[in-house]
């Protein structure tokens, strides 16, 4: 059943909300909702779908592309079909159109998953990653982590560094993604600071030009393998929470769960 049919309203995020749509693109294998998500995609999107090469990754495009049409139409009287996006200078999507209230979203998704998070009024980012995948992970922190981070990381036993690599990871992405500019933002010139039972703090170097007042960051475990995060341009210390919420676009829904923030 299509969302949003006339007894259902649009949804809206509280100003404290963001609204986290989460989707396990390798379980979506019936042929039905496949090609109603193929029907979904404008033209370059199938076109982009067309050009993996492996049918693991067209798969998981289609299912997290489909994810966010079905999820924005959620919150706007807008067909799933009928969105249209610009790409900014560093290739975020933004939405085109009027009437479309402030909504704001992002994308991630990784092997096992896909999140899309949706805001009113405000940059918002999310990240989620594959905690599983070969290959570095924790060797890589000198190359992209700020020497804070690459020393509070060392600092703990081996067998938890790994953990809190992708913590800190997922934290820089969604900081990255919210600002819309990508790794064109140094990773180095910003540093997460971790403390049991407190919302993640950030600092920033001088010549990133941000506050770190003006954001606030909440840490998720959207399942065992896979930890993620959410950022959002909000003054600390006002409420925040996110609102999970598992999905199955075009299916079904399952009920939410909310993570508060700082």
């Amino acid at each position: 059943m299509m969302p949003n049919t006339p007894s259902e309203p649009p949804l809206s995020p509280r100003p404290d909300e963001v609204h986290l749509w989460v989707v396990e693109p390798e379980r979506v294998l019936e042929p039905r909702l496949l090609s109603a998500y193929l029907g979904l995609l404008d033209a370059g999107e199938r076109e982009r779908h067309q050009r993996f090469r492996f049918e693991k990754h067209r798969h998981q495009f289609l299912v997290s592309h489909a994810l966010v049409r079905v999820t924005l139409s959620r919150y706007a009287p807008v067909p799933p079909e009928a969105w249209r996006f610009v790409t900014n200078a560093y290739g975020r999507p933004e939405l085109v159109g009027e009437g479309l209230s402030g909504l704001r979203f992002n994308l991630s998704h990784t092997d096992g998953m896909a999140v899309c998070a949706v805001a009113l009024d405000t940059d918002v980012g999310a990240d989620v990653e594959f905690s599983d995948r070969p290959g570095q992970t924790v060797e890589l922190a000198d190359s992209f982590f700020a020497p804070a981070e690459v020393a509070a990381l060392k600092a703990l036993p081996p067998e938890r560094q790994r953990e809190r690599f992708f913590e800190l990871w997922t934290l820089k992405e969604s900081y990255i993604k919210a600002r819309g500019a990508g790794l064109s933002l140094p990773l180095e010139q910003f540093a997460f600071h971790l403390e049991p039972g407190q919302p993640p703090r950030v600092s920033f170097d001088a010549r990133l030009g941000d506050e770190p007042e003006a954001w606030q960051f909440v840490r998720l475990k959207l399942s065992a393998e896979h930890p993620g995060a959410v950022a959002v341009r909000r003054a600390r210390g006002l409420p925040l929470r996110v609102r999970c919420q598992r999905t199955v676009p075009l299916a079904e829904d399952t009920p939410p769960w909310f993570v508060s923030g700082g």
